[in-house]
């Protein structure tokens, strides 16, 4: 088996994708912030002290898909032409989704995956002082399209 990130020493590398045509990508990841029932009051009434926490969670998971290849080593600095991050309040927390596009020569699942953990994150911090134990749950892919592999939809989502 070879791997694509390690050379024949075994070190890690970026992936060449010089040669790849550009085509039309997209990949959209899920993941759930779970809340007190105070907390999710709070975002209800919109009487958050720190203010519109999904504004800002909207707004942190959008800038955070643009800016993936800053915090992961290998991902590949590409063209990130849509970033939608949706959220949800629901009676346990907030659902949070992002679908990322790009024209480009390779796939954007980290920077969909990366969208939603930094909007997850941008709520905890918004909601810490009301409760400490708010949690980031389940983050992952439920949908790709494009590139070499074609399309993929987890088998378990709607």
């Amino acid at each position: 088996m070879s791997f694509t990130h390690l050379d024949d020493a075994g070190h890690a590398r970026m992936v060449d994708v010089t040669d790849k045509q550009p085509t039309v990508r997209s990949a959209t990841a899920r993941g759930f912030v779970r809340c007190s029932v105070e907390v999710v009051a709070a975002l209800r009434d919109g009487t958050t002290p720190k203010g519109d926490v999904i504004a800002v969670a909207r707004i942190a998971g959008i800038q955070a898909a643009k800016r993936t290849p800053e915090l992961l080593p290998l991902a590949h600095v590409i063209g990130v032409h849509g970033a939608v991050v949706d959220l949800a309040i629901e009676d346990d927390g907030v659902a949070v989704e992002a679908t990322v596009r790009t024209a480009d020569r390779t796939g954007v699942e980290m920077e969909a995956l990366t969208a939603v953990a930094v909007a997850g994150l941008a709520i905890v911090d918004m909601v810490k002082g009301l409760d400490k134990a708010t949690s980031i749950e389940n983050v992952r892919i439920i949908a790709k399209t494009g590139g070499k592999s074609g399309d993929w939809h987890r088998p378990d989502e709607d």
